[in-house]
């Protein structure tokens, strides 16, 4: 299974990458556009989606993982006033404050060293930074040897963007059949 998806994912790729040879043709500028910004955003696509999932399975290993409400749940009710939670229905005088304030005090969720390295590691992983580092220098570059046309460089980010899609779409298929 995960050989015919590597090979899908290949096919659409050098199917794209001979479309773009095809253009060196046509124009130098627009080759060196073309290329550039697609391999540029197909990297960051492709980057981005593998250190996702990567985070993703860490933290679902790891069973961290804690059951959240619903997203439209919280959105119609944000403060939780309609949960199905017993309510303390004792006259004010027989209930102990003290003790409320302390256990409401303990379901606030304090920023902690193992919390922040969770979230920093999804976002500082190395492949997230370099394929951004290639997109900056890849248009550094272009602009540099004056080869850079944004009429050519912003729609071939667009392409990199499907194709990136694609492929991390077929790859994230095979990762959750197995």
């Amino acid at each position: 299974m995960m050989r015919i998806i590597v090979k899908k994912a290949i096919s659409m790729i050098l199917i794209t990458e001979v479309l773009i040879l095809s253009t060196y043709l046509v124009s130098n500028t627009l080759f060196a556009n073309l290329q550039v910004a697609f391999l540029s955003s197909f990297f960051v696509i492709m980057g981005t989606s593998y250190a996702y999932r990567k985070m993703v399975i860490s933290k679902v290993s790891s069973d961290i993982y804690e059951d959240k409400r619903d997203l439209l749940d919280e959105v119609e009710d944000p403060h939780g006033l309609y949960d199905d939670f017993e309510i303390n229905d004792a006259p004010a005088e027989e209930l102990n404050l003290k003790e409320i304030v302390k256990e409401e005090k303990s379901k606030i969720k304090v920023l902690s060293i193992k919390n922040l390295k969770h979230g920093v590691s999804g976002s500082i992983s190395l492949f997230r930074i370099v394929p951004y580092i290639f997109l900056v220098l890849g248009f550094i570059g272009l602009k540099n040897n004056d080869l850079l046309s944004l009429k050519y460089y912003l729609p071939s980010l667009f392409i990199g963007i499907i194709v990136g899609s694609l492929v991390s779409k077929e790859f994230a298929t095979q990762v959750s059949d197995d």
